[in-house]
């Protein structure tokens, strides 16, 4: 077997085209290092419908130009034999270690197969990715980027077009689900040594700024023209791709040029200012509002590093650092209230681990309401789809545009609505209150447990299900439901959700990352008069929420 592991090493040593992990993978095998080698060489990073991420190395195990050109001939056989041969593939990429390599490694492959492939201009945001793809009617799209990961990982999302996706040709320039991800890891695995994949040096389009044009003038379209824009902005794009994009489409957009954190305004793929370069981790916020302590402005705003997610931080003197961060769900609550409030019809989605507030919402405005799988996969294939987010920071509120998460047209309405607010002497905590009030106090919360041992989830999994909680937070569960057996609307996945008396629980192991994701939802009613109803409603969610934390943990034996 170790004579096979070091067989197996050198096999993938002399076809590895990357000079840098040819001599990293050298190393491993002149030290006898067997440990490493087993775990690079214990199978192959697996294709699903996140497509690939993983840390980069050498290995089919590692995220690597030998992986990349793998999954981009799989990816070719595929359309080709979808009878999309000669269509137009769009590529773009980040600013993380390797992007470059394995954006214009993708664009060899492609055109070695007789598709044609177009590079975007230079790193962008990813939302630029999937607008080009609609946009400019490709039959795919790929966009290189691990999103917020650590900086030792890369990625690769796999976007299809309308031609594409035949009778779903609504939700062109949307990321993949079955059955097309178990169709293209079928050919990436057919693959053969990478010798018999023609690459070119030559043959693709790199595209012109007319396209990042395109994207912005759409961009600024998802706001009404003479609408409020007197508003000061203080933004970090955490040392990703997102300024130039977003300081363009807020100064084309009328609103002054938001003021840029100036340690992390350039793409760094070491993120060095950050543990995690997630808005959401404690942490990845304190530049910015040290920045705002200097300016005031009114709102302070983040990308991720591929700019498709957006935080939002509001001003709040009882906060340690006199700025408050709305949770994704807030953000999603108050966007779907302005874009009902500006008139706009169709269906509002949200996924089952977010707040069921957007639900009510959509509701009272009478205007169809669904909830999908975890992710923009399954949100991009709503029917009939208006607006969508989740969560995780992310939001959809242009989908004939952008068929995806996007961070730079949410930032653009989020200060499209704060602008209004702020020329009514209000600003966006008055209106969650105005909504608490209206629809009751929805207040979300996560437990979050990141391993290293991956096999930990799968025993707190298997736990909940074999010893399911009969009460959580001295609330009785009044349902359970194994997502595992799928539903009329929902595909099977990993999961449970827990129906309580005024909460709601649901447990998934993340897509994306090593950890097990647990979700809660309290509903408080508010009273419509007396003293601080609002904030003694919020205050009883939060017991609420830290009792069912507590006994959540107990359950899962976390």
């Amino acid at each position: 077997m170790q004579d096979d592991l070091i067989a197996r090493a050198e096999t993938w040593l002399a076809e590895d085209p990357d000079p840098g992990t040819r001599q990293e993978l050298a190393a491993l095998i002149e030290a006898g290092d067997r440990t490493e080698l087993a775990d690079r060489f214990a199978g192959t990073l697996q294709f699903g419908t996140a497509g690939l991420r993983g840390e980069l190395g050498a290995g089919p195990m590692r995220m690597n130009r030998a992986v990349v050109i793998r999954a981009a001939a799989g990816l070719a056989a595929y359309l080709n034999k979808q009878g999309l041969d000669g269509g137009l593939v769009v590529i773009g990429y980040d600013a993380r270690h390797k992007s470059a390599d394995f954006a214009h490694d993708t664009a060899a492959v492609l055109t070695g197969a007789g598709l044609r492939a177009a590079l975007l201009p230079r790193p962008l945001p990813t939302p630029v990715l999937a607008f080009a793809v609609r946009h400019l009617g490709a039959v795919a799209g790929v966009e290189v980027t691990a999103s917020h990961n650590p900086p030792r990982d890369n990625g690769y999302k796999v976007y299809l077009g309308a031609e594409a996706l035949g009778e779903d040709a609504d939700a062109g320039g949307s990321q993949i689900v079955p059955p097309a991800d178990a169709g293209i890891a079928a050919e990436i695995a057919s693959i053969g040594p990478l010798t018999g994949v023609p690459r070119p040096d030559s043959g693709w389009e790199t595209l012109d700024e007319a396209v990042v044009d395109a994207y912005l003038t759409r961009a600024a379209d998802v706001l009404t023209p003479d609408s409020p824009r007197d508003l000061s902005v203080v933004y970090t794009p955490l040392h990703g791709v997102g300024a130039g994009t977003l300081v363009a489409a807020f100064t084309r957009a009328g609103f002054p040029a938001p003021a840029v954190v100036a340690e992390q305004a350039d793409p760094d793929p070491d993120f060095p200012t950050v543990s995690f370069p997630n808005p959401e981790e404690p942490g990845a916020m304190d530049l910015a509002f040290a920045t705002a302590a200097r300016t005031g402005p009114d709102l302070v705003l983040a990308n991720d590093p591929d700019a498709d997610r957006c935080a939002v931080a509001v001003p709040d003197p009882s906060a340690a650092a006199g700025w408050r961060m709305l949770r994704g769900d807030e953000v999603g609550a108050l966007l779907a209230t302005h874009l009902v409030r500006k008139g706009v019809r169709g269906t509002f989605a949200t996924t089952i681990v977010s707040s069921s507030l957007l639900g009510r919402i959509a509701a009272a405005a009478g205007l169809d309401h669904t909830q999908t799988l975890t992710g923009f996969k399954w949100l991009a294939r709503a029917d009939g789809l208006r607006y969508a987010y989740e969560e995780a920071l992310g939001y959809c509120v242009d989908p004939s545009g952008v068929r995806d998460k996007d961070g730079i047209t949410a930032a653009l309405l989020v200060a499209e609505l704060a602008a209004g607010l702020k020329a009514e002497g209000r600003g966006l905590t008055d209106l969650l209150d105005e909504l608490a009030v209206e629809h009751g106090l929805h207040a979300t919360d996560q437990l979050s447990v990141r391993v290293d041992d991956l096999s930990l989830i799968a025993d707190a999994m298997k736990r909940l299900r074999e010893h399911p909680p009969t009460s959580l937070g001295g609330l009785p569960v009044t349902r359970t439901d194994d997502l595992n057996d799928g539903s009329p609307t929902l595909p099977p996945t990993d999961g449970l959700r827990y129906t309580l008396d005024g909460a709601r629980v649901v447990v998934r192991p993340s897509g994306t990352e090593p950890k097990l994701k647990c979700y809660l939802e309290a509903v408080v009613t508010v009273p419509a008069t007396g003293a601080a109803p609002v904030s003694e409603a919020r205050a009883t969610a939060a017991s609420r929420i830290d009792a069912i934390k507590r006994d959540l943990s107990e359950a899962a034996g976390l």
